[in-house]
């Protein structure tokens, strides 16, 4: 059975889009008005809503996300503050909502507590990049009913365990454009590009959205035909750093990268 993520995503492609997820860092760059950002960020196309719950050791995170999660913590958010945002924007919007973060915090607070939350909330999908899909069964409870469990991919997959992750993973799957950390300056080399069309191939139980290094419209129509949607984060996240209190830049910048995923 299809979730609500998935479906929505192909409704999408079924209209001549791609999908635009924007990663936010819950309470950066102000933690009072995180939620109206997010808001105004959806209404600027994007079509997917990510949110990361801070923590102290993102492994998978370039320094500007790293930067933005150490603010929000010295600010007082954690994984508790970020479910009451998530809350808050579910109230005014019907766009799939996912967290992304680390199992520390997820253990600390409690993964079936947590389960539950999500569940009562309406949030739509996780990611935790950190658990491997060897110990997915023992992380992941039954109690996460109606909130996918998001996998994701790297250049140095290979393509049978990239089964094996399509088949466990829902939602979508996701899909690193490149070997490294967000927020990367480069595109994807010819290799890694052929590692992409590939995953997009193999990937027949999910969509599939590409992540890692897309900053620019240019960007995302170099990935548009090989995926089925892009992820932003490190991108919008400078942006934010250096916009006003209005954050013109930031959705004028949310609103470029859409038009690039528009048919």
């Amino acid at each position: 059975m299809r979730s609500e993520i998935s479906k929505y995503i192909e409704d999408k492609n079924n209209n001549n889009e791609k999908i635009l997820s924007v990663f936010l860092t819950a309470g950066f760059p102000r933690k009072n008005s995180f939620t109206e950002l997010a808001l105004n960020v959806l209404d600027a196309g994007a079509d997917i809503l990510e949110i990361g719950f801070p923590f102290s050791d993102p492994i998978a995170d370039g320094p500007i996300i790293q930067l933005s999660s150490q603010k929000a913590l010295s600010s007082g958010i954690d994984l508790s503050a970020t479910l009451n945002y998530a809350k808050e924007i579910r109230e005014h919007t019907n766009k799939p909502i996912i967290l992304m973060g680390y199992a520390n915090p997820l253990l600390s607070y409690g993964i079936e507590r947590f389960a539950d939350e999500a569940g009562t909330i309406g949030l739509n999908g996780l990611i935790v990049p950190d658990v491997p899909l060897d110990e997915y069964d023992n992380f992941f409870t039954s109690k996460f009913k109606g909130t996918d469990i998001i996998l994701l991919i790297t250049p140095t997959t290979p393509t049978e365990r990239i089964k094996l992750i399509d088949e466990k993973s829902s939602g979508f799957v996701y899909c690193v454009s490149i070997t490294g950390i967000t927020g990367a300056r480069k595109t994807a080399s010819t290799d890694d590009l052929l590692f992409i069309k590939n995953a997009y191939k193999q990937c027949t139980n999910n969509k599939v959205l590409v992540g890692f290094g897309i900053s620019s419209v240019e960007d995302v129509k170099y990935y548009k035909p090989h995926c089925d949607g892009v992820i932003v984060g490190s991108a919008v996240i400078k942006s934010l750093m250096n916009d006003n209190s209005k954050y013109q830049k930031t959705l004028d910048l949310v609103r470029n990268l859409k038009s690039g995923l528009v048919n």
